[in-house]
């Protein structure tokens, strides 16, 4: 009798922790350990590091919380990596903006040109708006350029982020032709990826990761159609050994 009620309390204790397990997972929000990496060093700096993040929906962080977007994270890694420094974090981005938005929108706001580290993610919205190829061609180079002056002249300072293929979202996968999405995709950021090689720019691929969104779908933001949280912490995974090498510089 004895060895019975065992076995039943034994289900019993499966069963509630299978519930918990599974209502955790469900949850809309989960908690993001910053990135962290022993191995990455960041001496104490005598001035406030200063970070612009220069984009789209995908750097405003779209249906997302405001820590969570990408630029955030990254700023906090680095915090993490020595608590000493101060950081400062500048974004000038805005769901639904081209290049031709990004480049008005730099003019417009005139920000110094001090900067330590600078982030470039743009394009998607050409893509999406069905904006003549040669748009991208001609103001890609040109926002590259702005990017530049803005962190101090150094190209050194430069980070660009492929752009992420929202085909592998639930949106994505009812907007017109997935394939066609993720082809067009592709040839801008061949295109980017091709110009910052030829002339020494930091160039960081991170669309591999957004195409897992179908797969694991915590990797989509609520919205069914942006990055969430958790994909954005994978981003910083891949960025945060490169923005720590440009600040030991």
């Amino acid at each position: 009798m004895k060895a019975s009620i065992r076995i039943i309390v034994m289900i019993f204790c499966f069963a509630m922790t299978t519930s918990c397990n599974s209502e955790n997972s469900s949850m809309e929000s989960e908690i993001i350990p910053p990135v962290t990496n022993p191995s990455l060093e960041l001496p104490t700096q005598s001035k406030t590091i200063k970070y612009l993040a220069l984009g789209d929906s995908y750097t405003i962080g779209q249906s997302v919380c405001e820590t969570c977007r990408f630029p955030e994270q990254l700023k906090k890694s680095l915090k993490n990596l020595n608590q000493e420094n101060n950081f400062s974090l500048e974004i000038i981005a805005r769901t639904g903006w081209t290049t031709s938005n990004l480049i008005s929108a730099i003019e417009q706001q005139k920000p110094v040109t001090d900067f330590d580290l600078v982030s470039l993610l743009i394009g998607v919205n050409n893509q999406y708006q069905g904006i003549n190829f040669n748009v991208y061609e001609k103001e890609f180079p040109e926002l590259v350029n702005k990017s530049i002056t803005l962190a101090k002249g150094d190209k050194t300072r430069l980070i660009v982020v492929s752009i992420p293929d929202y085909a592998y979202t639930p949106f994505g996968q009812n907007y017109g032709n997935p394939n066609s999405i993720s082809t067009e995709i592709d040839r801008y950021n061949a295109f980017a990826k091709s110009y910052c090689q030829n002339n020494g720019i930091l160039f960081i691929d991170i669309t591999d990761i957004t195409r897992k969104g179908l797969s694991e779908p915590k990797l989509v933001a609520n919205d069914g159609l942006h990055p969430s949280e958790t994909a954005y912490a994978l981003f910083v995974e891949r960025l945060l050994p490169k923005a720590v090498g440009i600040l030991n510089k």
